[in-house]
């Protein structure tokens, strides 16, 4: 169970921490903060009144005390002592009363100081954590942007990963599109696959219909030779018999001439 239970918090606790927006916080610890400052306001406010009240109450309390002494005066006056003892016994009275109201009235002034000077440091930390604040959420959210912008450029990003994924799986279907279609021509010219249209030849007929031609080009290139070489026979056998006769006439131009010389 101690298990679960830790299992369970530190499941909940990576779901509040990915569910937490930095800023949103700030805006609620700030608004706390007010909230705060607010009650501690209040309270000054409520001790001031406080204080108010005692000093209309001393107010009171005095001006009865001096009436009561003038009453005091006035019986004494008249000869009524018995009028003026009451009149004095009733100050008396008051002047009690005004004395624990001043202590009532210090005590509230003391604590009024105090919570105005907490007001005013509670005050001048709220204006801080404000700016503090401020400067957070600025600094968060440029930083956001250019994370964004840096996973946009990477590829990381889940947008800009379902595009890298959708190119992928186009890429893939091209090159099995490609592979698929250069398996059916090896297949159509090995003679594996029938080819309809009649368009596609096996090895053995390519083969044969290239040695046909290879042969048609072989016999006019024997043909041109032989014609060439019947040419150069003539030729030369004309020119050995031009050779002969020259000879036998120079011979019997030979045997001539020793007849002339004799005569």
């Amino acid at each position: 169970m101690k298990r679960m239970g830790m299992i369970f918090r530190a499941k909940a606790n990576k779901a509040l921490d990915r569910a937490e927006d930095p800023r949103e916080t700030l805006d609620y610890s700030y608004q706390k903060q007010l909230e705060l400052l607010q009650k501690v306001r209040r309270g000054v406010a409520d001790v001031a009144t406080s204080r108010k009240r005692l000093e209309l109450q001393l107010n009171q309390l005095n001006n009865q005390s001096d009436k009561l002494g003038e009453q005091g005066k006035k019986a004494l006056a008249l000869g009524r002592e018995d009028l003026a003892r009451e009149a004095l016994t009733r100050r008396s009275g008051l002047q009690q009363q005004i004395s624990d109201l001043q202590q009532q009235h210090e005590t509230l002034q003391t604590e009024e100081n105090k919570l105005t000077l907490a007001a005013q440091r509670l005050q001048a930390k709220v204006d801080a954590f404000r700016t503090r604040k401020e400067t957070i959420k600025a600094t968060y959210t440029a930083a956001q942007a250019q994370t964004r912008i840096g996973e946009a450029f990477s590829g990381i990003s889940e947008e800009m990963g379902d595009v890298g994924m959708a190119i992928q799986r186009a890429e893939d279907k091209t090159a099995q599109l490609q592979a698929r279609s250069g398996a059916i021509d090896e297949l159509l010219a090995s003679g594996a696959l029938d080819d309809p249209t009649g368009t596609t030849k096996d090895d053995l007929t390519a083969e044969l219909d290239r040695i046909a031609g290879n042969s048609d080009v072989e016999f006019e290139l024997e043909r041109m030779k032989a014609e060439l070489a019947g040419g150069s026979s003539s030729g030369r056998q004309a020119i050995e018999g031009g050779d002969a006769a020259g000879t036998q006439q120079g011979q019997a131009a030979q045997q001539e001439s020793p007849k002339f010389d004799k005569q």
